[in-house]
């Protein structure tokens, strides 16, 4: 019975690891995306370059998601 609990406790471990790692990477992209988005549209705002700062750093911000994404993954692979 212990070694069935045990396994079975395992496998939970397991699953909420793996929903953390899922949800870690959902919000570190969405953050990096957002936090490019508002950074252009106030440099905008304050430079007078209505689109073009808003697409460069929204740019910025998916590149920096991905790396984000590309580093989250080589670190769960380690572990």
């Amino acid at each position: 019975m212990n070694n069935m609990s045990n396994g079975k406790r395992k496998q939970n471990d397991n699953l909420l690891h793996a929903l953390s790692f899922m949800s870690q990477v959902g919000i570190t992209m969405a953050s990096c995306v957002i936090i490019g988005v508002f950074l252009g549209k106030f440099l905008d705002n304050l430079c007078g370059t209505t689109p073009w700062l808003l697409l460069v750093f929204s740019l910025l911000g998916v590149a920096a998601s991905f790396k984000a994404l590309f580093d989250l993954a080589n670190k769960a692979s380690k572990k």
